[in-house]
């Protein structure tokens, strides 16, 4: 069974090092970090679906970093952002801080992605809410030129940059997977089945999640693109998953489960991890 772990990667909880090594060991599949550079003390976004922040946010670590740590101490576990804000990077540096760690851990980075949602930390890096998704396009096919040509150059409304070399190249061939974070809403499934090699559901209903997979391969389809080779990956970001409810997530046709783990002391978060190892096997 493909089971993952997510981590929101704070200073008060489990180390990501420590927590690969653990997670390798029980059989975990793979392991993922999100992503806030900081969080404005303004509060003028409202949280998603709370009236309160959960503290966790303002604490994450930088994922890509915690993810060459993690690499640095195991040999077979996958490790992936889930979902880093691309739009907020210089895509230059960003290319080659994702292609290093797919080096180091030997081709095993699944590059998560998405556009986020707080307004006020986008702008604080020069990025306007309407903007943010043109920009992600943009970021990343600049990324992938340089991960893919030997002298890459890029002209966009955002990017420009003529005859570079960046190097290392990804170990993974073209370069590392995309896979898209975007709630389930027809926008979204549309932005999956043209761009993304697989998606990253945050699911609430299981049932609406299978009928929206299938809907994303009859869109891939129709744009010409193989729908055998999207990955769905369904994130239970919500705490109270039980054990019930990942095989029945596997059950309805995903490719992997992803556990988020307790922001808790380490010794908790690793009790979760036994509670959940039996269903890695």
């Amino acid at each position: 069974m493909a089971l993952g772990l997510f981590s929101f990667n704070t200073e008060y909880s489990i180390r990501p090092d420590t927590l690969a090594k653990a997670a390798e060991d029980r059989g975990y599949e793979s392991i993922w970090f999100p992503e806030h550079t900081h969080i404005p003390s303004s509060r003028k976004t409202p949280f998603p679906g709370l009236d309160k922040m959960p503290r966790e946010y303002a604490h994450m670590a930088d994922p890509f970093s915690s993810s060459a740590a993690a690499a640095a101490v195991t040999e077979r576990i996958k490790i992936g952002t889930a979902i880093s804000l691309i739009n907020q990077h210089d895509p230059i540096t960003l290319a080659k801080e994702v292609a290093t760690i797919d080096w180091i851990s030997n081709g095993r980075f699944l590059f998560g992605v998405g556009a986020g949602w707080n307004v006020e930390e986008m702008n604080d890096h020069g990025v306007e809410y309407e903007d943010r998704w043109p920009r992600l396009w943009e970021n990343l096919q600049a990324m992938q030129a340089l991960w893919t040509e030997e002298e890459a150059t890029f002209q966009g409304k955002y990017v420009n940059f003529e005859r570079a070399w960046s190097y290392p190249k990804p170990i993974q061939q073209p370069h590392p997977p995309i896979l898209l974070g975007v709630f389930d809403t027809p926008l979204g499934r549309k932005r999956v089945a043209r761009h993304a090699q697989g998606w990253i559901p945050i699911s609430f209903d299981l049932e609406r999640t299978e009928r929206s997979m299938a809907d994303v391969r009859d869109r891939m389809e129709a744009n010409g693109r193989d729908p055998s080779q999207l990955t769905t990956s369904i994130l239970f970001l919500v705490p109270g998953t039980d054990e019930g409810m990942v095989r029945e997530a596997l059950d309805c046709g995903a490719d992997r489960v992803i556990l988020r783990l307790p922001t808790e002391e380490e010794a908790v978060v690793l009790a979760f991890m036994d509670r959940f190892q039996p269903l890695t096997v």
